[in-house]
């Protein structure tokens, strides 16, 4: 070590230098003194490493005054929120990296009520003792599906996990290999399968499988029937696969349960809006399914949830499983899932009560007009050199429904003769809040099928 290098490390201050001098005084004022003396410690840490390490560290930068700046500034960017607000200008409505859903009025309201005071969560005002957290969600279930029963759980993956761990623990249970999906996140039904407890009995190919695939294979070790909605892809030519109803009858012929995996599910027939239609959790209950799983922040357009609904002998076994109460919902999914629900049952125009289902029936021209609007006045904001265009394009619904679907839309294409599409995303991203879009064929677009208020797209640089 250089004379230099010790001379530079004697220069630091101590923390209770730092902690005594007058500039450390507001800090403590609004910061618990642990707090302020740990960002003191790692801020001198980080500036002794820089001097052992021989880089050039000017003597103002040892002074108190700037190290209690610098821990200032350590203090501020860690104590901005990491969950941030973007814009969600990407063309896909149901982004899973972006948190899905967008919640209704009525269910961010109910967030706030009921994490703002207590709640009768478990308790039954009526009789005056311990009452059951799911019975709001359950009643409304009931209602809209036509289900004996219904429960909850912390997302759809959770749903099957309890109902393959409540139905068939150590029994088999048959599948079609057509239907052994990944979930994404790396998620399989397999694997989730083997956690349960469950063994696995695939029957079929890929793309083809028969009732008399699903007859061969049951014997005594088979204790459920279980069908998974493909919604995060399609097989399309030479395919066929056993439809509910005959998997029904497979079940009841040899008194053994059907559950289902919708993964995204729908609560109405989408197809009345021009979309392609989704299972209808109602419709699947009437073709006979003793379990019917599905999530509550796809295509349901409320908080993350898996929504159990079916026959009440199942569902209260379920409800008996002890895994129920580790997979179980707190107080603030539960307002929001239940505001969500009653909106489906009471509202005169579920397109806008639900910003989901808005963004996917938004018409097209009105996408323009906004797009039309907006467009000279993100020339101006972005000013010489940007070249901006308003243009056809699709959008698609994510989260693994409807895959093959794209829903028209309208975007801006962004360029830059000296800047390239990548570095353009990169602006736009460090805007605040952040604009996410998407690049293709070289170009910046902003997807405007999910922008209801065109300033959200009129970027805040920051200066320099």
């Amino acid at each position: 070590m250089t004379e230099q290098t010790k001379g530079l490390l004697r220069e630091l201050p101590s923390v209770d230098r730092l902690l005594n001098h007058p500039k450390s005084q507001p800090l403590l004022a609004h910061f618990s003194r642990d707090y302020v003396t740990q960002k003191c410690r790692e801020t001198l840490e980080e500036l002794r490493r820089a001097i052992q390490n021989g880089k050039a560290v000017p003597l103002g930068e040892l002074r108190e005054e700037s190290i209690l700046k610098q821990v200032e500034g350590r203090m501020g960017s860690e104590g901005a929120p990491q969950l941030t607000r973007v814009i969600n200008a990407t063309g896909t409505i149901l982004h899973t990296n972006l948190g899905r859903a967008l919640l209704p009025q009525a269910a961010i309201e109910a967030v706030c009520r009921v994490g703002s005071s207590p709640v009768n969560l478990e308790y039954d005002l009526a009789e005056g003792k311990r009452g059951k957290r799911e019975e709001a969600i359950e009643k409304l279930l009931v209602e809209l599906t036509g289900a004996e029963a219904a429960t909850v759980v912390n997302n759809n993956a959770a749903a099957v996990l309890l109902g393959l761990n409540t139905l068939a623990d150590k029994k088999e249970v048959i599948v079609s290999r057509g239907e052994l999906i990944e979930i994404g996140g790396s998620f399989r039904i397999p694997e989730i399968m083997a956690k349960s407890g469950a063994i696995l009995k695939e029957v079929g190919s890929t793309n083809r499988t028969h009732p008399e695939d699903y007859e061969k294979a049951v014997g005594k070790k088979t204790s459920l029937l279980l069908k998974v909605h493909t919604s995060n892809y399609r097989i399309v030519g030479f395919s066929s696969e056993v439809d509910l109803a005959q998997l029904v009858v497979i079940g009841e012929k040899h008194k053994i349960p059907v559950m289902e995996d919708l993964g995204s599910g729908a609560l109405i027939d989408l197809s009345q809006y021009g979309l392609p239609k989704e299972p209808v959790v109602a419709e699947r209950i009437r073709a006979g399914a003793d379990i019917v799983t599905f999530s509550g922040d796809k295509i349901l357009g409320g908080p993350q949830a898996g929504l159990v609904v079916g026959k009440k002998v199942w569902v209260s076994r379920m409800n008996r499983n002890p895994l129920q109460r580790a997979l179980r919902c707190g107080k603030l999914t539960l307002g929001a899932l239940e505001a969500t629900l009653r909106i489906y049952q009471q509202s005169l125009n579920l397109v806008e009560d639900i910003p989901t289902l808005k963004a996917f029936t938004r018409p097209l021209k009105e996408i323009e007009e906004m797009g039309q609007r907006l467009l000279p006045a993100l020339e101006k904001k972005l000013g010489e050199g940007f070249r901006l265009s308003l243009e056809d394009s699709t959008s698609q619904i994510g989260s693994g429904a409807l895959p093959t679907e794209e829903i028209p839309t309208k975007v801006i294409a962004v360029r830059h003769d000296g800047i390239g599409a990548e570095r353009i995303a990169q602006k736009f991203r460090h805007a605040n809040p952040p604009i996410l879009g998407r690049i293709k064929d070289n170009r910046f677009l902003l997807d405007l099928r999910t922008i209801f208020d065109p300033e959200d797209l009129i970027p805040n640089f920051a200066e320099g």
